[in-house]
């Protein structure tokens, strides 16, 4: 943990004594210095530069995006510059927040809702810095570089601050949407200032009664026949929907208008701003949509997740985004990109939690080595099942980030590539990696953070630590932008029966071919990783086939091995980006060129990663094939 500014907090200094906060007086009269061993060092997060740009290049692909001429800028030299710059804001800027928005997250004051103190600041820099126009085409303001950038930005954000994060990808999202269906008029208001970050937006998407169902959704647009409509209704868990960091808030909200159709065909897209703009660009007046109340959340205490009510004075007025009753569609548009955002936030978030691990690791010192009966007590790291815990961590972010940001690569080589079927089979693999990307990497974030707190043994348990705070913070990444489940049953459904198994089937032969190649190398090492990335890849196979042969009649089957599937696809997909990393490394150690420690590391976590989750991949085919469950008599479940 960081230790705060106001150590008082923590240590009464005449007394020598821990004041613990919340109420936990069991620590109220441990000594001083007794507690300080046992907390071990000051948490101080540093942006994981070098594995970011050691995975964008040799797993992910990246250097891809420079042969197809689409970014003449882009050089190993501009990347290395702004992941440099990247880290320094985030280190800097940001990560000192983490623990604050924690402790003293947004507040509901006289209907205003005010920010952790110093997030304000650190926005203005943010926005000061260009970095929410990184990615965006420079027609609409942006800084015209590759989305890849713009993920990697996402990753360190969430690993400094996930609370203050969140807030930058939801305008991410809108101004996405707003680009792709927009008229001129719309983004001629809007999308300067949003692309800049000078103003944020949001999706409100949920209600009380409507949540992944969105056929439910009540909230209603009435024309008023000067191309206006009034919005009336109410949504709930509204990330950001209200804030003090900018001078205006663009809302995208989903609502009916009086003859729409039933169900999810009905549901329109409306441009709702906090404050009206006028046809000058200048603010006008307040419009009727406010922050109601605040949700208490078991994490990300910073991020402002409002209860937004429209119309309550009954006068609430918004434009239509898109076509009428096409509000579904516009949603996916910035559905996809939060998707692929979340999964990068789980990457963060893990990546926080296990540097605090390894940190705590190092300087905590228990028990003797084996064998070993007295003498010194040994930092835990040199135990057995702490490393194992550690690399297990380790492991997992580095596929993580692996995954997502090869699906960030294949978004840009999907727009970008120089041929059309070069273009096709990227974009069949961006869809196919997206509910990855997003399901595997949060399941895994939750992993990852609850062994942080293993870690750490009882003191993982007290807040005063920081560990708890990861896992409650990784927590919602794998319930919003649509549930993990959810996304197992888009990989099952839409991604694998949509194109008949062809992505699966081809990225399934590439895994094949990374196999032979790993298995044909000189080193032990890397020969093991491609015995064991081939039986997972074969597992991986049948249980395609196997899916595929029972979508033909029974549907309910294949959807009860829908979440098994993901996470053998998931394991698979590291396995294999983890590979490729390991062979680059290889061969870079042999040549002599980088630092040979780090690229040992890079082989030694991609053989643990076989060992350990590639091989869980080979057993997971018989619980995708097992077919339905059965429909029990709850009070027969009941105790």
């Amino acid at each position: 943990m960081r230790r705060s500014e106001d150590a008082s907090r923590l240590f009464d200094n005449d007394k020598q004594t821990v004041i613990g906060t919340g109420g936990r007086a069991g620590f109220a009269t441990q000594e001083r210095h007794d507690f300080a061993a046992i907390r071990g060092p000051p948490m101080t997060f540093k942006t994981p530069i070098r594995d970011m740009r050691f995975v964008l290049q040799h797993a992910a692909g990246f250097d891809a995006l420079e042969k197809t001429g689409a970014y003449p800028e882009l050089s190993d030299d501009l990347l290395e510059a702004i992941l440099e710059e990247m880290g320094k804001y985030c280190d800097q800027a940001v990560a000192p927040l983490n623990e604050m928005s924690d402790q003293n997250g947004a507040k509901l004051e006289n209907g205003v809702v005010r920010t952790t103190p110093g997030f304000k600041e650190a926005y203005a820099q943010y926005i000061e810095s260009g970095w929410g126009s990184l990615a965006f085409p420079e027609e609409a303001g942006g800084q015209g570089l590759p989305q890849a950038l713009a993920v990697a930005l996402v990753d360190a954000l969430n690993g400094a601050c996930m609370s203050f994060a969140i807030g930058t990808t939801l305008t991410t999202g809108a101004v996405k949407a707003l680009k792709a269906v927009g008229t001129d008029e719309q983004k001629q208001l809007y999308l300067e200032k949003m692309v800049s970050g000078e103003w944020t937006g949001t999706m409100n998407l949920t209600e009380p009664q409507a949540g992944s169902d969105l056929s439910a959704v009540r909230t209603k647009a009435e024309p008023v026949g000067d191309g206006r409509y009034k919005i009336s209704g109410q949504k709930i868990y509204i990330t950001y929907g209200d804030h003090d960091m900018t001078d205006n808030i663009i809302h995208l909200v989903l609502a009916r208008l009086p003859d729409a159709p039933e169900g999810t065909s009905g549901i329109s897209m409306f441009i709702v701003p906090k404050v009206h703009v006028n046809e000058d660009g200048s603010l006008g007046a307040r419009n009727d949509a406010h922050c109601i109340k605040l949700e208490e959340k078991m994490g990300l205490h910073g991020s402002p997740t409002c209860v937004m009510s429209y119309g309550d004075n009954g006068e609430c007025y918004g434009t239509l985004l898109g076509a009428e009753n096409k509000g579904l569609k516009n949603m996916f548009i910035m559905m996809n990109s939060a998707r692929l955002d979340v999964g990068v936030q789980g990457v963060g978030v893990a990546e926080r939690a296990y540097q605090r691990a390894l940190a705590y690791a190092l300087e905590r010192k228990q028990g003797r080595a084996p064998g070993v009966k007295s003498g010194e007590m040994v930092a835990i790291y040199e135990h057995q099942d702490v490393r194992r815990m550690l690399y297990s961590m380790k492991a997992l972010v580095d596929a993580s980030r692996a995954i997502c940001y090869a699906n960030a690569v294949a978004y840009d080589l999907a727009r970008t590539a120089n041929d059309e079927e070069k273009r096709q089979e990227a974009k069949a693999l961006e869809e196919l990696l997206t509910p990855i990307s997003k399901a595997w990497s949060t399941d895994r974030a939750n992993d990852v953070t609850s062994l942080g707190v293993q870690v750490h043994g009882g003191m993982g348990y007290v807040e005063e630590t920081g560990a708890a705070q990861h896992m409650r913070d990784a927590r919602i990444a794998a319930i919003y932008e649509g549930t993990n489940g959810i996304q197992a049953m888009d990989l099952v459904g839409r991604k694998l029966q949509g194109d008949g198994g062809a992505a699966a089937r081809a990225f399934v032969q590439n895994v094949r071919d990374e196999a032979g190649i790993l298995k044909a190398a000189k080193r032990e090492d890397l020969q093991h990783i491609g015995q064991r990335l081939n039986a997972a890849v074969d597992a991986l196979d049948a249980s395609t086939d196997g899916l595929l042969g029972l979508a033909k009649d029974d549907q309910e089957a294949v959807l009860a091995g829908a979440v098994p599937y993901l996470k053998q696809f998931g394991n698979v997909a590291g396995g294999y980006y983890l590979g490729r990393a390991a062979m680059a490394a290889a061969l870079s150690a042999h040549e002599g060129v980088g630092d040979k420690d780090y690229l040992e590391s890079r082989i030694a976590i991609a053989k643990f990663f076989a060992d350990n989750y590639l091989t869980e991949a080979e057993g997971l085919t018989a619980s995708v094939l097992s077919g339905a469950l059965p429909r029990l008599d709850p009070e027969k479940l009941s105790a």
